[in-house]
């Protein structure tokens, strides 16, 4: 693992369907495509930039535009009934149950990024990250998960179908539980889930053809915001650096066949690793002709 699209100006008012983990995709309400007037500042984006995505950066053949162009859905909302936060569950596969309002999973978002760059022909649907591992995308409101014993930080979030996370207040869950009896030494998980928090998204796996044209980046922020002047994100693609000081999806353009290695650090006004588990992750992905 990325849409312009005409808003009106006054927001929709909408009704919110209260999902329970048995209904169908098809009982979903339909999302709203009308952004807020704050979306910019709800997400994290910096304030001052709130209909203009910025500038694409250029390094070493490598092309980074970020877009804020997509299909909103800013009365989507998320919940994770199970498991609770701060429980304990059985060893193996956990269940995870969702509740969603005004945002239909498997419906295609539409617009002009979803035949630029990778799609789920599945349509929208949920990230489930668990620690710093690569999420797994989920179509359903219920569905288990093989997870090992011990504490972990389980964060949840919203997806379009091309895979780009929705960034607003109420579209993600983040929790740790305990699964299983940790194993014996193991020390108590030390996250504070208040404290600022980068997770990493997209891209991920192999990109082949046309998907291999436009990779999406695409990260996860809790507890921050980004600015020039503030925190950041440092992109290091195959050791070439970015400054994103944006959240914002990028697409990424020039990314030479073979293996591909991205490099994501939250850091502060100084440069500095802002403290947290999670807060710099390494992937790496193969891009075919």
């Amino acid at each position: 693992m990325n849409l312009p699209s005409s808003f009106g100006r006054v927001p929709l008012v909408l009704t919110a369907l209260t999902l329970l983990g048995a209904c169908s995709a098809s009982q979903q309400t339909t999302e709203s495509t009308t952004p807020p007037a704050d979306r910019t500042v709800a997400t994290g984006g910096s304030a001052a930039r709130n209909t203009a995505a910025g500038q694409a950066q250029t390094k070493n053949g490598l092309t980074l535009t970020p877009f804020n162009d997509s299909p909103k859905f800013p009365t989507a909302q998320m919940q994770l009934l199970s498991p609770p936060a701060g429980s304990t569950v059985a060893s193996g596969e956990v269940p995870f149950s969702y509740q969603i309002t005004n945002f239909a999973l498997t419906k295609m978002t539409g617009g002009q990024h979803m035949a630029e760059m990778a799609n789920s022909m599945k349509g929208q649907h949920i990230h489930n990250i668990v620690d710093d591992q690569p999420y797994s995308a989920h179509y359903d409101l219920q569905f288990k998960k093989p997870i090992a014993d011990g504490q972990h930080v389980v964060l949840s979030f919203l997806s379009r179908s091309y895979h780009e996370s929705l960034k607003h207040l109420g579209a993600y869950d983040l929790r740790v539980i305990t699964v299983g009896t940790p194993p014996s030494g193991t020390p108590p998980l030390a996250f504070d889930t208040k404290a600022p928090h980068l997770f990493y998204s997209r891209p991920k796996d192999t990109y082949a053809g046309a998907d291999a044209k436009k990779i999406m980046l695409d990260f996860y922020l809790v507890n921050t915001t980004l600015a020039a002047d503030g925190n950041k994100v440092r992109a290091t693609i195959n050791g070439t650096e970015f400054m994103l000081d944006q959240w914002l999806p990028y697409q990424m353009e020039g990314l030479p066949a073979g293996t591909a290695t991205i490099k994501l650090e939250l850091i502060d006004a100084a440069g500095q690793l802002v403290p947290g588990p999670y807060n710099s992750v390494t992937r790496s992905i193969t891009v075919q002709p």
